[in-house]
């Protein structure tokens, strides 16, 4: 063979294993790059049209709320004004805030690649978890909506609303297409933890120590919520009681997938 033929011949094998690795995946439980990101994409599309159809009676939010608050009343939780005004007497932290709440899905982006990329292994059981999640939440949105303080505590000021790093006009606009009375549980929190708990996963063998600063991030978006209004300390319960529910759901999903391999 010419050197040219050669040369032809080598990236042809390369094109077709690039190929064969898109769409039929690689060893070490790594699912196809290109499978995977349309059924990820699917999960958004439906999720995102059933949250914003999901309960929007506005009458049954608000006294979903006034109940929620009297509920953190008797047990000494009703800290989501006081925590609102904290933020509005340090206004130099306000900015941050915003930016804190509005730019976790790059997080949410980042430690789905990076999970993919360097921790094959527990890519799956990773992302069945997230899935489970938004299948598990909208349920719960449909019976239960619920107002945000900023909505349905007299006091709170909404500080996105006010501060939006995208804009009036942009923020109007996202909030048309969103369902603004889901605020149980919150998933500002719920897609953190989440993250925490991807990393903390992939990390807990390896870096043990390093692995438990992943909590950190979801702590941080809890203090959040609460300062700018979004939501109150028993929305922040209910995301982390959906997790522990979606890491039972996937792990169960998981050993029904073994067996049907076993099976066959």
């Amino acid at each position: 063979m010419s050197p040219l033929e050669v040369a032809a011949d080598r990236l042809s094998r390369l094109v077709a294993r690039a190929r064969s690795a898109a769409l039929v995946g690689r060893t070490g439980g790594r699912p196809a790059p290109l499978v995977e990101v349309a059924g990820l994409l699917l999960v958004i599309l439906l999720f995102s049209r059933l949250h914003a159809a999901a309960g929007k009676d506005v009458a049954a939010a608000t006294a979903n709320a006034l109940a929620l608050q009297s509920i953190e009343r008797a047990v000494h939780l009703d800290i989501a004004l006081r925590a609102n005004q904290w933020l509005t007497e340090h206004p130099a932290l306000i900015q941050p805030a915003v930016y804190y709440y509005r730019l976790y899905y790059l997080a949410i982006i980042g430690v789905l690649v990076w999970v993919f990329v360097r921790h094959a292994d527990v890519y799956v059981k990773v992302r069945r978890t997230l899935v489970a999640m938004a299948v598990l939440v909208l349920p719960v949105f449909w019976a239960l909506p619920m107002s945000p303080p900023r909505f349905a505590l007299p006091g709170v000021v909404d500080i996105i609303a006010g501060h939006d790093i995208l804009g009036g006009h942009a923020s109007r606009e996202i909030e048309n297409g969103q369902n603004l009375y889901s605020a149980m549980p919150s998933m500002h929190v719920g897609w953190s933890l989440w993250c925490a708990y991807a990393v903390w996963y992939a990390l807990r063998g390896s870096h043990p120590r390093l692995a438990l600063l992943s909590w950190i991030f979801p702590l941080g978006m809890a203090a959040v919520v609460l300062i700018t209004g979004n939501h109150y300390v028993l929305d922040i319960a209910g995301s982390a009681t959906l997790l522990v529910v979606s890491i039972a759901v996937a792990s169960a999903w998981g050993h029904l997938a073994e067996r049907r391999r076993a099976r066959d």
